[in-house]
């Protein structure tokens, strides 16, 4: 047989298929009715291992391609049936209350709390956040959070993530506890620096002060030092302001560019961090849910039950939606053995079809589910 005539035969079989699955779609949508009229949930986990086995039983040595072919099927036909059923959902609260709070303009200005001191690179990013912002600085992120929390700041900013040094696990914490969202976030390209005072050697040096993530950031750099005693500090800026005040030229502090000028010193040894590809994300909170217009990302914090599949089921979801996921972190919970929770990405914004459908089922099917906001990257 002819490459040509397997082709139109392969046509033809796509027109059938076609037909059929625009059948089945619109038989999907009658159940859905069905389940909405009765309150019954989307997800029937029997009705579909059924399905699963006979067409396994069916598939011959083709078994495991029809599997997963019919496992996107009926995926496809859950997410339809979300987007009918009408029982109200907190997430789908949540971002109708945000929306209706947001503007097409993000703030330029504000009470912005920040963990640090000027210098900070938590500053820089509340310079790149909100350029008119007026900052209140502060000396934990705890601070930041609460201060954010009781309404003396309408905003916070907030290191999430460091592309060397992974998550900024105290962080998603915070975000969880306090029920705070994210209305926009930015990257900063950081460049550590070992800062002494003026006439100090790098051979002087015998105590290196900065936060445990920039420190973690050189870890190369100071495995080849011997003799040095590192010592995490509140933030990178204030390892900078302290060695400056305590005059004595055998201290170094880990820090940026600008604290030298800002804080007399002088830079010891440039580029101490492990990659030049080193990038930390800051996020800007607030205590109301907004979202704002341009907003692409989705930011979630979920967990599913321990056992095979599950979170399968969590990512074929994203997948039958043709939505990317740029992060998925597991972390484990505390004082449970091996039970995680998940932080998720997504780059979607709510008001395209079938996304918030797709959130609403990811509530109803997930242990549990946090929705920490949709919102824009500068």
């Amino acid at each position: 047989m002819e490459l040509s005539e397997i082709r139109e035969k392969i046509n033809t079989v796509d027109d059938q298929l076609l037909d059929l699955f625009l059948q089945r779609m619109s038989l999907s949508e009658e159940v859905a009715a069905y389940k909405n009229e009765h309150h019954q949930p989307i997800l029937n986990k029997q009705r579909e291992r059924e399905i699963l086995a006979k067409v396994t039983e069916k598939s011959g040595d083709k078994e495991r391609y029809a599997y997963h072919l019919f496992s996107t099927l009926l995926e496809l036909s859950r997410s339809r049936q979300a987007e009918l059923i009408s029982s109200p959902t907190r997430v789908a609260a949540q971002v109708k209350a945000s929306l209706a709070a947001g503007s097409e303009v993000f703030p330029q200005t504000g009470l912005v709390a920040c963990q640090g001191v000027e210098g900070a690179n938590s500053q820089v990013a509340c310079d790149r956040l909100l350029p008119r912002g007026n900052i209140v600085y502060v000396k934990t992120f705890q601070a930041v959070a609460s201060a954010v929390e009781s309404g003396l700041c309408k905003f916070g900013v907030l290191p999430i993530e460091n592309s060397s040094n992974g998550s900024v696990r105290a962080v998603y914490e915070l975000l969880q506890d306090h029920k705070l969202s994210v209305v926009r976030s930015t990257r900063l390209c950081i460049r550590h620096e070992l800062l002494g005072l003026p006439g100090a050697k790098l051979s002087d040096i015998t105590e290196i002060y900065s936060h445990e993530q920039a420190i973690g950031q050189c870890s190369h750099f100071l495995t080849g030092l011997n003799g040095v005693r590192v010592v995490p500090c509140d933030n990178t800026a204030a390892a900078a302001q302290m060695v400056a005040e305590r005059g004595d030229k055998h201290v170094a502090a880990i820090s940026s560019h600008p604290c030298a000028g800002l804080y007399g010193l002088e830079c010891l040894k440039d580029d101490i961090q492990d990659s030049d590809n080193n990038y930390t994300r800051f996020i800007c909170i607030t205590k109301d849910p907004v979202i704002y217009a341009g907003a692409n990302r989705i930011s979630l914090i979920i967990a599913c039950e321990n056992k095979p599949g599950a979170l399968y089921d969590i990512l074929s979801k994203l997948a039958a939606l043709g939505i990317n996921m740029t992060k998925l972190e597991s972390c484990p919970v505390t004082g449970r053995n091996f039970e995680f929770i998940f932080f998720l990405e997504l780059e979607a914004s709510v008001h395209e079809p079938g996304v918030l459908p797709m959130l609403e089922e990811l509530e109803r099917s997930c242990q549990s589910f946090q929705f920490l906001g949709s919102y824009a990257e500068v």
